[in-house]
């Protein structure tokens, strides 16, 4: 029968062969390829002066001539709305779709709300409601569809006021937009 070991060979011989183990590794390691940190500054690459992709590029900016102070500003030209704090700092933009009418170029107050749903003059279910101006008879709103969807085509000669929105975007409105909030339209 083979003598027993007392314990303590046992952990000194585990330890003795974890520290060869480790030893050998580190050799290893030594003679194998190195990772070398770059000696040089980084230089820009070609893509840094390339224009943005889609994805990368900058909100658009608040158009000049509309205001200042807490403010919506809708471009006609650009289909776009922007929610601007007392700052001036533009909070979130986004892209709308417009009716048919469209208000004139100037500044107006919101006059009223409705965030219940109820039908817009395109026949389709709307909410979160935000009325700014009355051009050629047809009110001039803000709203989404309730089902989220961008509106259809209006009817042929239909007058359409509503500036519809997504649905986050109408959400993003409807919290931003107090009754007597200045609105800015700019062509």
């Amino acid at each position: 029968m083979p003598a027993r070991l007392p314990s303590w060979a046992w952990v000194s011989g585990l330890t003795v062969g974890a520290i060869a183990a480790v030893s050998v590794l580190t050799v290893q390691a030594d003679q194998g390829p190195r990772p070398t940190a770059a000696a040089t500054k980084p230089r820009p690459s070609a893509s840094a002066d390339a224009k943005p992709t889609p994805k990368e590029t900058a909100p658009a900016p608040v158009p000049d001539g509309s205001g200042t102070g807490r403010r919506i500003v809708y471009s006609l030209d650009q289909q776009r709305v922007w929610l601007v704090d007392a700052s001036d700092a533009a909070r979130r933009t986004f892209e709308v779709w417009p009716g048919t009418v469209d208000p004139d170029p100037g500044t107006y107050t919101v006059g009223s709300r409705s965030k219940g749903a109820t039908t817009g003059s395109d026949g389709v279910q709307i909410e979160q409601i935000v009325y700014f101006a009355l051009e050629d008879g047809v009110s001039v709103a803000f709203s989404n569809a309730v089902d989220g969807s961008s509106p259809p085509p209006p009817a042929s000669g239909a007058k359409t006021g509503g500036i519809r929105l997504t649905k986050a975007d109408g959400a993003a409105v409807w919290a931003f937009a107090e009754s007597g909030t200045k609105v800015t339209v700019v062509g």
